[in-house]
């Protein structure tokens, strides 16, 4: 029985050991690999230096601004990339929005409805994608800050079916991320820029102060 006791007690160590990964991540990977859903070394270091510096909040905070603020979709006619004078009132809006922010980027992502061919469909979303940009940047916006490289084709529907559908043929404009060695891009020193504020706003306000009233008076 002690020996039998004893062979399963390696058995477990061993089957802990190999195991280990799963059973205490915290301590056999990176720090935040929990956001690491692609398993790269690097991914969730990368993720925390946007968190302790404001980077990654602020990128997203901008995201929510300008989706809010501006509406982020122009639609197209069948089989079309050309702008219609609706799409460049919408276009308008966002490049005044855009200009706002010089140290931000921007990706325009090229959608279509379900007709045609995947291959044909995606080369079309690309054409909306570049002849949004090509709009932005006649209103003043830096080709270098606008990214229209990603299209979804046919295969991100906001309205599910086969037939011919003018909400699905768009394109949807969106905060990507900060220009490349811009001055005002947030770096490493904007985490002490937060930490003061933070000490600042634990400072209690000066009081007025309350005058005195004289008893014998």
């Amino acid at each position: 029985m002690k020996k039998f006791l004893s062979i399963s007690a390696a058995f477990l160590a061993l089957s802990a050991c190999s195991d280990a990964n799963q059973t205490f991540p915290s301590f056999f990977q990176e720090a935040g690999a929990v956001v690491d859903a692609q398993s790269s070394f690097g991914s969730a270091t990368i993720n925390n230096t946007g968190i302790q510096n404001g980077s990654k909040s602020y990128t997203i905070n901008l995201a929510t601004r300008f989706a809010n603020e501006v509406p982020s979709t122009v639609n197209f006619a069948f089989n079309s990339a050309q702008l219609d004078e609706n799409s460049r009132i919408v276009l308008r809006q966002q490049a005044e929005w855009i200009r706002q922010f010089p140290e931000v980027r921007f990706r325009v992502f090229g959608h279509t409805d379900a007709v045609g061919s995947n291959a044909y469909n995606k080369r079309l979303g690309l054409r909306r994608a570049r002849a949004v940009v090509s709009y932005l940047s006649s209103q003043g916006i830096s080709r270098s800050r606008l990214e229209a490289v990603v299209s979804f084709g046919e295969t991100q529907p906001l309205i599910a079916t086969q037939n011919r559908e003018r909400q699905n043929r768009r394109t949807v404009t969106e905060v990507s991320g900060f220009v490349d060695a811009h001055p005002n891009v947030l770096d490493g020193k904007y985490a002490a820029v937060v930490y003061r504020e933070y000490i600042a706003s634990a400072v209690p306000l000066p009081t007025a102060a309350v005058p005195t009233i004289n008893a014998s008076e």
